[in-house]
């Protein structure tokens, strides 16, 4: 089964509680291929084995997802010793097969009353880790249409939420301090690649921050954000160019990486009004 049935699979699965679900990280990035405002690039975007779905804690999830997941030959594999256990449900061999994992927003300092880590989340059957700025990825999602006749082969045809890419770059931004270097660069090239996806639609994306996603961060997050828009492709580093070679079919040049990235995103976050 290819990544793109596996997917299609989840898909459907999830069908019931869709309207609460927001596909996120490596995934939501190959659906925007399917938006009409995305471009058309001549390469093929960057693999993934997991599928990240992403849901309020307030979302009214009712139900059994897990046993929905079960029906569709998905398996559960714990890891970690957080009460629920981080999980992930696993389709095929672990470590080798098609995955997902469920995210949910981290609020506070991240310790129950009890002094334990608040770190996941149980409900409708499933167990998402929470983690910080979540949050953003769940503003102003934007929709898809899988249907027979689209990469995502599903019958009858769905609508799907998936990060819009505005939300999709700052998180990135955001969290590239916590991740290890070979994830700061496949970041770089995610956020280099969206950027290039959506290159004739800055000004779009530039009016999605600032009419609706900066307005709903707080103000520390959002002066963040510009600045780390800023800072982190300032210049040509080893994060950028481990970013260009990661991609087999294409010959990407670091110093075009940090041009392409550097105006961008100075139109999209310094640039708002």
């Amino acid at each position: 089964m290819t990544d793109v049935e596996s997917f299609a699979r989840l898909v459907d699965a999830l069908r019931p509680w869709l309207r609460y679900l927001v596909i996120v990280g490596g995934w939501s990035h190959r659906l925007h291929r399917l938006h009409e405002l995305a471009g058309t690039p001549g390469y093929s975007p960057l693999m993934t084995l997991d599928a990240d779905v992403a849901f309020s804690g307030r979302s009214p999830l009712t139900g059994d997802i897990r046993e929905a997941l079960r029906a569709a030959n998905f398996t559960e594999a714990f890891r970690g010793d957080h009460t629920p256990p981080v999980t992930r449900y696993q389709l095929g061999d672990e470590g080798q097969g098609f995955y997902a994992e469920f995210l949910t927003p981290l609020h506070g300092g991240g310790v129950r009353r009890d002094g334990t880590p608040d770190a996941t989340l149980r409900k409708a059957g499933i167990t998402a880790q929470k983690l910080r700025h979540v949050d953003l990825l769940l503003i102003e999602p934007w929709s898809v249409r899988l249907g027979p006749a689209t990469s995502v082969t599903v019958d009858p045809p769905v609508d799907l939420s998936i990060a819009n890419p505005v939300s999709f770059i700052a998180q990135k931004l955001l969290i590239r301090g916590k991740r290890p270097p070979h994830k700061q660069a496949q970041d770089a090239l995610y956020i280099h690649d969206t950027l290039e996806l959506f290159g004739k639609e800055l000004d779009t994306l530039r009016e999605l921050w600032a009419g609706s996603l900066r307005p709903k961060l707080t103000p520390n997050v959002a002066q963040r954000t510009a600045e780390l828009a800023a800072k982190q492709f300032g210049a040509v580093d080893d994060v950028i160019r481990t970013a260009a070679l990661i991609p087999a079919d294409r010959n990407l040049r670091p110093e075009h990486m940090q041009q392409l990235c550097s105006y961008a995103l100075d139109t999209i976050f310094t640039q708002s009004p």
